[in-house]
């Protein structure tokens, strides 16, 4: 029901890519890491999030074109766009973004996050992460994203419902890199939503029973691979079948699970909401992912991108690129804050709004902005974060931060302690060692408390 949430449980974790896969479904009872795993963070002080959204702005959106205007600057440093103000003093915002306007009192928007990665790939890992990484996509995922840490930690607040989800179903690509599990295994990943929501016929991932398995067949198989619990030792022992074992204890919840078809069903939603998030992919997406949520997800990631619009990263001809681009982020991202705060839902579900780094100080002689690391702009909203606030400042050409330079692991501490995390703590790798959460890092202290 609208303004509620369902009762916080961990849950044994599944590897969501392979949900569907019944040929490898087996039954098995909890892992002893699993059993841990839950008493520990059944026992752990929680945040006031229950939730998080994730748009993840893929390219580098140019932050003095958005959110650090610099209006009085000279013009190759303010660009072609007019700032317009809002209801959070202090905050300029681009002309194509007037839904902004009327909730930025919501928002907390950091401006000082910088790092020295300018290349996508290896900006991406940084900013997932927590963790720097050059040659990135040669070197592949060397640690957990954000998402799959909460998975791992918290998992989802509804058994029978996913932890982590992107959207869309191309979260792998360049556009999402750097969004896995990596050495938390396979059963931390997402759940990939499937194709795009703004479809009429979007009915989410497949959670029905192939046409050649019935439920007596699924009942014999699942009393079938009971018999084999004697091996069990072999599964703890093994990193792909514990995998594999996870798999096989949620997908009978998954493809049983009515909660979890309703979840993505958006169709659902009255027409009106579907125009209120706009009716095209972002908005749509920010509207599942708020069903998502409120069914029971813990953490959803949406890859901001369509081909009319490009992803973010603009080294020619920025005006007309985000002349197409803003108007639809506003809509998608506004209506959600906006949806949230009225269906009693803003200090459960903590929204972000991010990429790997922002754009260069100037326009360029290719009418764009290059890449930009050492500054870029983030925005946070709900979740029990202190709203109404601007975190640092950077130079009257945004080239770098003026006061309160942070890095990419305070942005992360930040979300982690939201969500009921302690950002301090380590996570065993495969061989058995920790691994803290973030090598650098503490919660951004204006935001919570």
């Amino acid at each position: 029901m609208p303004g509620s949430f369902d009762a916080d449980r961990s849950t044994a974790r599944v590897d969501r890519r392979a949900v569907l896969r019944i040929g490898a479904f087996g039954l098995g009872g909890l892992t002893l890491d699993q059993l841990l795993r839950m008493q520990t963070a059944q026992g752990a002080s929680r945040g006031k999030a229950k939730g998080a959204i994730l748009f993840w702005m893929a390219g580098g959106p140019s932050h003095i074109d958005m959110y650090d205007m610099k209006p009085h600057a000279t013009a190759e440093v303010r660009g072609p766009f007019e700032a317009i103000e809002t209801n959070l003093p202090g905050l300029l915002v681009n002309q194509h973004m007037p839904h902004h306007a009327k909730i930025a009192d919501k928002l907390s928007v950091i401006r000082s996050i910088s790092h020295s990665h300018a290349v996508h790939d290896d900006g991406a890992h940084w900013m997932q992460t927590g963790y720097p990484q050059l040659d990135a996509r040669s070197a592949g995922q060397q640690y957990p994203c954000e998402a799959s840490i909460v998975s791992y930690m918290r998992g989802p607040q509804r058994a029978g419902m996913p932890a982590y989800v992107c959207i869309p179903e191309d979260y792998q690509t360049h556009l999402g890199f750097f969004q896995t599990a990596a050495y938390l295994g396979k059963r931390y990943d997402a759940l990939n939503a499937a194709s795009d929501p703004n479809n009429r016929k979007y009915s989410g991932p497949g959670f029905t029973l192939p046409e050649d398995i019935t439920a007596e067949r699924l009942g014999d198989r699942r009393g079938l691979l009971q018999s084999f619990d004697r091996y069990r030792a072999k599964a703890e022992a093994s990193d792909a079948l514990r995998d594999a074992d996870s798999v096989q204890q949620q997908a009978f919840e998954l493809i049983g699970s009515q909660h979890a078809r309703d979840a993505f069903d958006v169709a659902r939603e009255a027409e009106a909401t579907h125009e209120l998030y706009g009716r095209h992919a972002w908005g749509q997406a920010a509207l599942l992912a708020r069903r998502l949520v409120e069914a029971g997800v813990r953490f959803v990631t949406i890859n901001l991108y369509e081909k009319d619009v490009d992803w973010w990263d603009d080294h020619y001809t920025i005006e007309p690129n985000l002349v197409k681009r803003l108007p639809r982020y506003d809509q998608a991202f506004s209506a959600l804050i906006a949806d949230l705060h009225q269906r009693g839902l803003s200090d459960d579900v903590l929204v972000a709004a991010y990429g790997e780094f922002g754009r260069a100080p100037r326009i360029d002689a290719n009418a764009g902005r290059g890449h930009w690391p050492k500054a870029m702009s983030v925005v946070l909203s709900g979740g029990g974060i202190a709203a109404g606030q601007i975190v640092g400042s950077t130079t009257r050409d945004g080239a770098e931060p003026h006061d309160r330079p942070l890095v990419p692991g305070d942005l992360l501490a930040t979300i982690y302690h939201t969500l009921g995390i302690d950002p301090q703590q380590s996570i065993p790798n495969r061989l058995g060692r920790g691994i803290p959460l973030i090598p650098q890092g503490e919660p951004i202290r204006e935001l919570v408390s």
